[in-house]
């Protein structure tokens, strides 16, 4: 069984191993998987992200909350990069993450 993407991915993009183009089926499982550990990546950051919201801002625990959220935001933006996504602006926005992990991530 073969898949063909539309037209307009380019093969490089969605990690098309043949020479034709055509999407077999073990592309598609891995194109899958990669879809799967992004929502799984995702969820780990809005837990993350939930726990430091409900933490207030003089807690001794926060520093370690902060921490987690920036490893949970980080690994997210890993697996966003291998799925072919390199813009976080969005995704900063829609998760809203605050300006304290995003300076763990070293961002300006």
């Amino acid at each position: 069984m073969a898949l063909r993407p539309p037209s307009r991915y380019q093969s490089s993009a969605i990690g098309v191993s043949s020479a034709s183009g055509v999407l077999n089926t073990l592309d598609h499982e891995i194109l899958g998987e990669k879809a799967a550990a992004l929502g799984r990546a995702g969820e780990k950051v809005q837990s993350a992200l939930g726990r430091l919201g409900v933490e207030p801002a003089d807690s001794p625990r926060r520093e370690k909350l902060v921490k987690q959220a920036a490893d949970a935001v980080y690994a997210y933006f890993i697996q966003r990069e291998l799925c072919g996504l390199r813009r976080h602006h969005d995704v900063i926005r829609e998760y809203s993450i605050p300006a304290e992990v995003l300076l763990r991530l070293g961002a300006s």
